[in-house]
């Protein structure tokens, strides 16, 4: 190792035991964050060295990555992206390729999606000019059924596209095969439960597509980040074209000539011969992520599976203490799931002597931190009101969702300290008014 380089680390290392003192806990002062990235000092030291070595694009450590990642997982390949959004919408967009001919989905065809969820899930369907048709889920679990999905399905409907609600898997394998009996694609959100399993099997891995976000708050991070996933290599090659500004050539940047042939291809009316680095074979975009986020990624993959047990511990950690509380709805594990949970959702009944805007702003006041289950009904928003859509049954519990869901933290930082506070918080407030 280069002496400056190797001084400049060790005083990283001072550096991040200089700022880790954040002091006791103080209620009603120090803050609760809802979810937030978990660092330390190998991330620290991932971050600058991989600034030292001057990787500013995508390279080793992106390579590294995406291979342990989609071992981690059990599929064949992943591609990091520049957030989990471009994963949503790599993904949709893979199955519009001309490849697959006339498996390819052209606009006006069906995707069947959950109204109570997140935008990034339904816009790469609106994006692609395809017709989102939104299902309604269950109170507890948040997420929708199989029945549901079922009684969606019409002439036009062509792929399924859902996301494991706060880190609590959907009924995924009962859905992949009703995808199989409709000859339908099936994309995976699992930004918000890696590490979740449904019938002892990874979340993630049921479906034709899988996608991960890397934002702070989950499960890993690397800052900003996301990735598509999949063990079918026709598709991977398509997410990877359209990833890479939708060029034919499959080189990493920095490599020439990999297939041996760069100068001989004759594609589309191009003169024969044209570079194959020039090539492009669908409507892309450049949606890679960095070498430096890749390198905080693969120290943070060390500590996933610790992760998962904090956030599974702290979880229970507020199930138990909260259980019997009047007036609120518990949430609840989709059955025959083992959630890795990414928040704890929290329901006010309609007839509770309180409003759910009233227990937020307790909670608020005393630096509790509370986050909405995401857009609610989507529906009603008006980016959504005016875009061609289809609604399978009514969205009474997406309506209750948007009225009277809330959610706290169960992120790793979270030790038990600040969830019995969370916990006696909750009881005080609805004890006072019932």
């Amino acid at each position: 190792m280069n002496v400056h380089k190797g001084l400049i680390l060790d005083e990283t290392k001072k550096f991040h035991l200089d700022v880790q003192d954040d002091g006791p806990f103080v209620p009603g002062t120090t803050e609760i964050w809802p979810a937030g990235a978990v660092l330390d000092e190998a991330d620290r030291l991932a971050i600058v060295e991989a600034a030292l070595e001057m990787r500013i694009a995508a390279g080793p450590s992106s390579r590294k990555f995406e291979s342990r990642f989609a071992r981690k997982l059990g599929l064949r390949k992943a591609h990091l992206t520049n957030s989990g959004s471009s994963a949503n919408l790599l993904a949709m967009t893979a199955f519009t390729s001309h490849t697959l001919e006339d498996r390819r989905l052209r606009p006006g065809d069906e995707v069947i999606t959950v109204a109570a969820g997140f935008p990034t899930t339904v816009n790469p369907i609106i994006q692609n000019g395809l017709v989102p048709v939104f299902v309604d889920v269950e109170l507890g679990t948040y997420n929708t059924t199989a029945a549901r999905v079922a009684a969606a399905i019409g002439p036009r409907t062509r792929a399924i596209m859902i996301a494991h609600a706060l880190g609590n898997p959907f009924e995924v394998a009962e859905i992949a095969q009703l995808a199989e009996d409709h000859d339908l694609f099936l994309i995976e959100d699992n930004c918000d439960a890696v590490g979740s399993t449904y019938d002892g099997k990874l979340t993630g891995t049921f479906g034709d597509i899988a996608t991960v976000s890397f934002y702070p708050a989950h499960h890993l991070t690397m800052g900003e980040g996301g990735c598509v996933l999949t063990s079918n290599l026709a598709l991977a090659r398509i997410m990877e074209s359209l990833r890479d500004w939708g060029r034919d050539c499959w080189c990493e940047p920095g490599e020439t000539n990999k297939c041996l042939k760069r100068f001989k291809y004759q594609m589309g009316t191009l003169p024969e011969g044209y570079d194959h680095k020039y090539i492009f074979s669908h409507v892309g975009y450049n949606l890679k992520a960095t070498d430096i986020q890749a390198a905080l990624g693969l120290t943070q993959l060390d500590k996933l599976d610790a992760f998962c047990d904090a956030r599974r511990h702290n979880w229970r950690r507020l199930r138990e203490g909260l259980e019997g509380v009047p007036h609120l709805l518990l949430p609840e594990a989709t059955p025959r799931s083992d959630p890795s949970w990414f928040g704890f959702a929290l329901t006010v009944d309609p007839d509770a002597p309180f409003k759910r805007a009233e227990l937020v702003d307790f909670l608020e006041d005393r630096k509790i931190g509370t986050r909405r289950l995401f857009a609610g009904n989507l529906t009603r928003h008006p980016a959504y009101v005016d875009t061609p859509h289809r609604v399978v049954g009514d969205l009474t519990n997406s309506d209750i969702v948007t009225e009277q869901t809330f959610w706290v933290g169960v992120y790793p930082a979270l030790d038990d300290e600040k969830l019995d506070y969370v916990v006696s918080s909750v009881k005080e407030f609805v004890g006072a008014r019932t």
